[in-house]
């Protein structure tokens, strides 16, 4: 191995799986490059029984910088082996990096369609795979397309969402509008090489909002994704004749169509959002704009598919909240999702749950409850920083519920000091809670909050508080959570919220605690076990 050349290099290759592996943040049970850069997934799909994830990857450090695609294959979307780089740069429009894109079934042959960047532009690219997915040879056609739409002043053109209808390929580029905002441009193709421009899908506004709010749109939009909810790829044809059949007289009512798409301004990466509305024919028509992930840039880049048994599973990148300085010491950089199934809620809003398959990796049950909750109470038996927690929780108007993790010990510390005559909490703590205010309709309009005040003692990490709101009918809470070092997936109610946290201290105490009327009805807990044996090559 050579020396690392890029400014933020300081680590030689050979050293950064070891350091990557020794860094007590990094995630078991997530899926993590060998070590290096991960950012976007990429090309997720099942292929013949096999899952596959491809993700944009830089082994030569914990930076983004000259970009490759990783490749990981399973049988069961929990346990991963990985697989040769599917595509690096090489002489033409990908020179420079081979960026985020997607896997297409072409007639029995898997293809990718990707953005090559060369200098400081980015433009379609297309790959033809072997049988296996595991070779790639890219086309002599690339780019694609030579060029973003004609005498359109963009902010940026790149990302792509390909699907079938009938005889013809259509394909979505993200991209934004200057002084307008973001969109996605359509386009179609009978062969995948040759594409013709339709228009914009249609047009975002970047001026409704402020920008620093937790839905602002956005100057343009990466990694958008089209897809029906409650069915399969929106492409696919036996997919489309059942949406005919659906809005036939006496047919069912179909699902909304569900833009997905990733807020970007000006370099800045700021939060997933996803549009309901209805596309048809060469356009969408949007009802509702929404947040995906409440916890922002930390679930951010998503991508879906449809799998072979018709679940729509999505995938998205757990940003860091740590320094360039503290990811290139580390070794690595970057998390994926544990893969979580879309379905859509009573009121029209898409909700998820890690897919069940996570299961197989739990140990160790513990279950507690029924029982009413009060003051903060560390619990016995239930301790960790790899864990899966499930809770129902029943909650009266005006209480407040919080889940305590990562605990280094009840008056440890005097991070978390209380007033005159009460005891100090935990030098570190991570602390989810929920609140229960009613609301019309019958229904209790209610948060999620994650607090990371008192997370770490290390002031340089990202402690900023995550909230959004999510609905407690009869004050009921279903919570899934997922702790895994420095990953954190919470799932309220089918709400998700993702984050990072980086405590110091080491500290795996859980707790419970209450304001108000709060009862517990059950807490099953259990330790979750790793999914790599080891050290992992660079280059596999």
């Amino acid at each position: 191995m050579t020396e690392l050349t890029h400014p933020l290099a300081t680590v030689p290759q050979d050293q950064l799986v070891a350091r990557a592996e020794a860094d007590p943040h990094r995630p078991r049970f997530h899926f993590v490059s060998p070590a290096g850069w991960l950012n976007d997934p990429n090309g997720v799909s099942q292929w013949d029984g096999t899952y596959h994830l491809f993700y944009q990857y830089n082994p030569e450090g914990a930076f983004h910088h000259r970009i490759l695609w990783g490749h990981a294959t399973s049988t069961d979307l929990v346990n991963w082996t990985d697989q040769p780089v599917a595509l690096e740069p090489s002489d033409g429009p990908d020179a420079d990096g081979c960026w985020s894109g997607v896997v297409v079934n072409d007639a029995g042959t898997p293809t990718l369609v990707y953005s090559g960047r060369h200098g400081e532009r980015e433009l379609p690219c297309v790959a033809v795979g072997s049988p296996d997915l595991l070779s790639w040879t890219k086309a002599p056609e690339n780019p694609v397309i030579p060029a973003p739409p004609a005498g359109v002043d963009i902010t940026a053109y790149r990302d792509h969402c390909v699907w079938r209808e009938g005889s013809v390929w259509r394909q979505l580029v993200g991209s934004g509008i200057r002084g307008r905002g973001g969109t996605a441009f359509l386009y179609e193709s009978l062969d995948l090489r040759n594409w013709e421009y339709v228009g914009p899908l249609f047009i975002g506004d970047a001026s409704a909002g402020n920008p620093a709010a937790a839905d602002w749109q956005g100057t343009m939009w990466e990694c958008v994704d089209l897809f029906r909810a409650g069915s399969g790829a929106l492409g696919d044809q036996a997919q489309r004749e059942q949406a005919r059949r659906d809005q036939a007289p006496g047919g069912g009512s179909p699902g909304p169509d569900v833009v997905v798409f990733s807020a970007w301004d000006n370099g800045d990466t700021c939060h997933p959002l996803y549009w309901t509305g209805r596309y048809a024919g060469d356009s969408y028509t949007p009802w509702a704009l929404h947040r995906l992930d409440y916890g922002g840039r930390y679930f951010y880049a998503p991508q879906s598919f449809a799998d072979e048994s018709g679940r729509r599973i999505m995938f998205g990148w757990l940003q860091e909240g740590r320094s360039d300085a503290a990811m290139v010491e580390a070794g690595w950089s970057g998390v994926m999702s544990m893969p979580r199934i879309a379905t859509l809620d009573t009121e029209g809003e898409l909700a998820f749950a890690p897919v069940p398959e996570v299961g197989s990796l739990r140990r160790d049950r513990v279950r507690i409850g029924p029982r009413s909750l009060g003051p903060r109470e560390v619990l016995a038996g239930v301790s960790g920083n790899q864990l899966d927690l499930e809770l129902d929780v029943e909650l009266q108007p005006g209480s407040v519920f919080r889940l305590g993790l990562l605990g280094s010990g009840a008056g440890s510390g005097v991070a978390n000091t209380g007033g005159e005559g009460t005891p100090a909490g935990p030098a570190e703590e991570t602390v989810i809670e929920i609140g229960c205010d009613v609301g019309g309709g019958g229904f209790s309009q209610s948060y999620l909050l994650l607090d990371r005040t008192h997370s770490s003692l290390d002031p340089s990490v990202d402690a900023e508080e995550k909230s959004g709101p999510i609905l407690l009918p009869g004050g009921k809470l279903r919570l899934r959570v997922l702790v895994d070092r420095s990953a954190l997936e919470i799932f309220a109610n089918g709400k998700p919220l993702t984050g990072r946290v980086y405590p110091t201290l080491g500290g795996e105490a859980v707790s419970l605690s209450a304001a108000g009327t709060v009862r517990l009805l059950q807490l099953d807990a259990w330790r979750m076990e790793g999914i790599f044996g080891g050290p992992r090559p660079l280059f596999p």
